[in-house]
């Protein structure tokens, strides 16, 4: 079972970018499925997240400009970012909890993808 994340890159400040996380395997639920990021030296913080039941989650500093949304049956979770500081430069990490197959999974991590916000 893996995430695989995408949809990083380049972007000037004002500009959008959407990015995708998949989950591969035989997976019978997730619970939440959300995004983090991490700048050299901090610790990882939230930015959204979303439940199976459709509930969102938002980091104060990125309310009102992304918008977190879920694809059930593609296992599919997705970022918008519109109107993107500088401040907003980081490596982004997809994640999922209570994932649940064959076996019990709990808590799964995808590889990062960079996001940098130019000024």
């Amino acid at each position: 079972v893996q995430l695989q994340a995408s949809g990083g890159g380049l972007v000037q400040a004002g500009e959008s970018l959407r990015l995708s996380c998949a989950v591969s395997g035989n997976i019978f639920s997730i619970n939440t499925m959300g995004w983090y990021r991490q700048v050299p030296g901090k610790q990882r913080e939230l930015v959204a997240a979303i439940t199976s039941g459709g509930t969102t989650t938002y980091s104060d500093s990125v309310k009102g400009r992304f918008a977190i949304s879920r694809d059930g049956a593609k296992k599919t979770v997705y970022l918008q970012m519109n109107s993107l500081k500088t401040e907003d430069t980081a490596v982004y990490y997809c994640n999922a909890k209570g994932v649940s197959g064959p076996f019990w999974y709990g808590e799964i991590w995808g590889q990062g993808t960079q996001v940098t916000v130019s000024s």
